[in-house]
């Protein structure tokens, strides 16, 4: 388990074989939907797979599973069992793999049940995503939102990200669509740097909201830097939840919804996400 020096390939063998049998199962399909104007390119186009029913993983004793994670090197609470046979999900870190009963094989990639496109993996990776989000106290955020909200995003933001900036200079407009926007702190210069005082200087300020824009606008903060500040959990947040840049928006239900989108697409993205 020491070396997966083999991941990126296996990933894009995963990808292909899921490509080849979501085809072959749907060959029959195809023109009638190519007709309809349903996009039928890659199984990864619909990793939400719209709301069909997930498949209940196999059942598995407490033993096997403790065996597993012996295996792995990871507590059994981190290893669960999946709907195929002999194959477990570990979760290590902020990463999920999968590996065999007898420990003696590992593969990294996405798993999806065929007939349905459904990703099974993203599935688990939302769900994690929410649960220590949710951990989170929104006292702990900077939250701006709409009187009545239509949805809720959690932006992990860095005060000097171009991006973060130009999102938040459309904040009225994303409240006025209805979007209730909470901001988390992820300096991506890491402790100790410019970004990271700064964050903490927002969070230390009487007035958290009209900091946060001043910061963003490059106007300087007066406020020391207080005890008890929420920057360094919200910080190893985002890489528990394998965040790669910033602004990361993260949906209500933990679909990562991606970087920086204008007022319209984001709503149009959190429409499709929504059940």
């Amino acid at each position: 388990m020491k070396h997966l020096g083999f991941q990126c390939a296996v990933v894009a063998s995963a990808s292909l074989m899921a490509g080849a049998l979501w085809a072959a199962n749907n060959a029959s399909q195809q023109d009638t939907s190519a007709a309809a104007g349903v996009a039928t390119d890659a199984p990864e186009a619909a990793v939400g797979t719209a709301h069909a029913a997930v498949p209940q993983p196999v059942s598995a004793s407490p033993e096997t599973l403790h065996a597993v994670a012996a295996f792995a090197g990871v507590k059994p609470e981190n290893v669960q069992t999946t709907p195929v046979p002999g194959i477990f999900e570990v979760l290590r870190g902020s990463d999920i793999l999968y590996m065999t009963r007898d420990g003696q094989y590992a593969f990294t990639g996405d798993l999806y049940q065929v007939p349905t496109r459904a990703n099974l993996t993203e599935v688990h990776r939302r769900e994690l995503r929410r649960k220590l989000i949710d951990a989170v106290p929104e006292s702990r955020m900077v939250v701006f939102s709409p009187p009545q909200p239509k949805y809720t995003v959690t932006v992990f933001t860095d005060v000097d990200c171009g991006y973060c900036r130009a999102l938040h200079r459309q904040i009225a407009e994303y409240n006025r669509l209805g979007v209730r926007v909470r901001y988390v702190f992820y300096p991506r210069t890491g402790p100790d740097t410019e970004s990271w005082h700064k964050a903490e200087q927002v969070w230390c300020s009487a007035d958290r909201k009209a900091a946060l824009t001043r910061a963003k606008l490059g106007e300087p903060l007066d406020a020391p830097v207080c005890a008890n500040t929420p920057v360094a959990q919200e910080y190893e947040l985002g890489k528990a939840i394998g965040l790669e840049g910033t602004p990361g928006i993260v949906a209500a239900n933990g679909a990562m919804v991606g970087g920086y989108l204008a007022p319209d697409a984001l709503v149009e993205q959190l429409k499709e996400l929504k059940p």
